[in-house]
């Protein structure tokens, strides 16, 4: 057994959801919590093979759902292309880009909702997705 300095943080974060920590597991893990980029199955599948051949987009997407189910990364659908994922599981807001399609987190917590106008509903979770231009976009449609 490896001693915890040699344990990845990804590898402690399957373990502490009860998930069995294989080679492919480990690699999707820590490829999120090292690219804070919001990827795509595609992207991660694609950054990935290159090292593991054996890897595919199926196993890739069958990961991610496990980590989705267990709680252990969100599934952000701010894209209505693809499905993209992300190791921040705590409450945030997502910016997309519509010029670049880039997606990042913002510090800004979701809003609290007021639970006197939700009819006996029961919320399970909030997400906000604002939408624009980053910096990089905007100054390019200025000049145009």
């Amino acid at each position: 057994m490896p001693n915890k300095s040699n344990i990845s943080a990804g590898f402690r974060r399957l373990a502490e959801h009860g998930i069995k920590p294989s080679l492919q597991r480990l690699a999707i893990m820590d490829y999120l919590m090292e690219h804070r980029t919001h990827p795509t199955v595609d992207t991660i599948f694609s950054d990935l093979s290159p090292s593991m051949p054996t890897l595919s987009r199926t196993t890739v997407y069958n990961t991610l759902k496990l980590l989705v189910d267990k709680g252990v990364i969100l599934q952000i659908t701010i894209d209505e292309k693809n499905c993209r994922y992300d190791a921040v599981i705590e409450p945030h807001t997502h910016f997309r880009c519509i010029g670049c399609d880039a997606v990042e987190d913002l510090s800004i917590t979701p809003p609290a909702i007021d639970t006197s106008a939700l009819n006996g509903c029961e919320i399970t979770d909030t997400e906000l997705y604002l939408l624009g231009y980053c910096p990089s976009c905007a100054a390019t449609r200025r000049k145009e």
